[in-house]
């Protein structure tokens, strides 16, 4: 008897388990990491920003909107945005077709394409702080690599990195290098789950490479490229380290993004209100340019 309902407990354990509603509660670990380390200092950064912390004093008063009209008022506020547009679609448009190409190159299943492909994804393991400090030796001023050889075919110094036009650009150089293999990778993914009777078919009807890649390659490929350009942006529109270490966010806030400003309010200037309230116009940003990017790019997949 007590055999028989020991075995009873037992099915009625295993069933209670392999339900739906137990299946939700292994999700609740997760939920409460989520609103412990995200939800809850994203709410606590929206209310610092109604106040005038200084980020160390446990006294603060409410200041009501006074912060957001700080921030839309200030001179370098549409520099900065600039910047960080400039950062986030630049470095995703480079990183995306070079990406691709090398994809389309190293697609083969061979030990010199692993390899390859291996040296390419590389520098995403890098840190980016240091990947920024490896290419500030190449552009400083004072014995970068790069003024070294200006300088033995007889030419002057230049400051790449003081530059308010170039030094941007550079920045967003130094970032594809680092992610384009992440790219690579995605798209070496899509471009091998394709099958072979597809292009067998286009030989047979005559197609030229362009049209081939045109109409199989890129729709099949659609997956991938959502994947990869929701990634880049992200990762471009908040982009920190590599910054710091190459400019600082300088000359002035010549090359800073909204990061890079969050971090000199806070801690420069000891303005944890105002540069609350950067953060939460770049959560505004990110979120907005991220979810109509994958909207938009969810609706090709299915248009293709």
């Amino acid at each position: 008897m007590d055999t028989e309902n020991l075995k009873k407990r037992k099915s009625g354990f295993y069933s209670v388990l392999n339900s739906k509603s137990a299946l939700n509660i292994l999700y609740l670990p997760v939920l409460v990491l989520f609103i412990f380390f995200l939800f809850y200092p994203f709410l606590k950064g929206v209310q610092i920003s109604f106040t005038n912390w200084d980020g160390y004093s446990q006294d603060y008063n409410y200041i009501g909107f006074i912060n957001y009209y700080r921030m839309f008022t200030n001179k370098d506020l549409l520099t900065v945005i600039y910047n960080t547009f400039v950062y986030g679609i630049g470095s995703t448009i480079f990183q995306n077709v070079l990406g691709l190409a090398f994809a389309l190159l190293l697609k083969n299943k061979t030990k010199f394409n692993s390899a390859a492909r291996t040296v390419i994804y590389m520098p995403a393991i890098i840190s980016g702080l240091i990947m920024g400090y490896i290419w500030y030796f190449i552009f400083q001023s004072d014995g970068g690599a790069l003024n070294d050889i200006v300088s033995f075919f007889g030419g002057s110094n230049v400051n790449f990195l003081s530059s308010t036009t170039a030094n941007v650009w550079i920045i967003t150089g130094v970032n594809t290098f680092q992610f384009l293999g992440v790219s690579m990778v995605l798209y070496v993914a899509g471009l091998q789950n394709i099958s072979q009777d597809y292009y067998d078919a286009a030989d047979i009807d005559g197609a030229t490479s362009f049209s081939r890649f045109r109409y199989i390659t890129l729709p099949m490929l659609a997956p991938s490229i959502t994947m990869s350009i929701v990634l880049n942006l992200i990762g471009g529109l908040k982009l920190y380290d590599v910054i710091w270490s190459l400019t600082g966010g300088g000359p002035g806030y010549s090359s800073c993004s909204l990061s890079t400003m969050i971090y000199q309010l806070y801690f420069g200037r000891e303005d944890a209100g105002l540069a609350s309230a950067l953060g939460v116009l770049m959560f505004v940003i990110i979120s907005l340019i991220s979810l109509i990017s994958l909207n938009m790019l969810r609706k090709k997949e299915i248009v293709e």
